[in-house]
């Protein structure tokens, strides 16, 4: 019976210290690698700066959902008053701005959040219900106290080998293989960075 080639997403090494991560994370991206992450549970002053993380593009949704919302409200408006049905209502114009207010508001705000929630979606790849970092026993303790750093093997920059060898120079334990698919998971992953200790 022929077994699917594993599919290596990556290598994970994981750092004793909030500190050591995010040195590790302004070595790493010194190196000029681009599809790598890191994991910790709780947010690492400066890590944004060390990951070189641009302005996030989630107001650019937020801005078009609020255009389309006033342009929405400002078209429903006029259209149903000015000329679909026009009618004098207590000797106001067909079209009127200060009654229109509330529906502007309430029409630009709606799809604000809309397009800040579809554009956190989009940009971010969720919902994923299943990461392959998970199929790494070591990452549990990423709740906890563990402190994460993976480089992807998509990146251009990654090779097994030499990525292994930057991981454990930057101070990187339990340097392990992260695969595609839970079973095709090494079990326990094989963590080559402990044999050297």
């Amino acid at each position: 019976m022929n077994h699917p080639a594993k599919i290596l997403h990556g290598l994970g090494a994981e750092f004793p210290s909030a500190a050591a991560l995010l040195h590790a994370a302004q070595k790493i991206q010194s190196f000029g690698f681009r599809r790598w992450d890191v994991y910790s549970p709780f947010p690492i002053h400066g890590m944004d700066q060390a990951m070189n993380f641009k302005r996030s593009k989630v107001s650019l949704f937020s801005l078009l959902g609020g255009c389309t919302g006033l342009t929405t409200a400002f078209v429903l408006i006029y259209y149903t008053s000015a000329i679909n049905y026009p009618l004098i209502v207590q000797g106001k114009p067909y079209f009127a701005l200060e009654p229109s207010l509330p529906i502007f508001f309430e029409l630009t705000i709606l799809l604000t959040a809309f397009g800040t929630i579809l554009g956190l979606l989009l940009l971010t790849l969720m919902p994923r219900l299943h990461h392959p970092v998970f199929n790494w026993d070591r990452f549990k303790k990423v709740s906890d106290d563990g402190f994460f750093l993976v480089l992807e093997s998509a990146d251009p920059r990654f090779d097994a080998e030499a990525s292994r060898k930057l991981l454990m120079e930057i101070g990187g334990d339990h340097v392990s293989e992260i695969y595609q698919d839970a079973e095709e998971n090494p079990h326990p992953a094989r963590p080559e960075s402990e044999a050297t200790q």
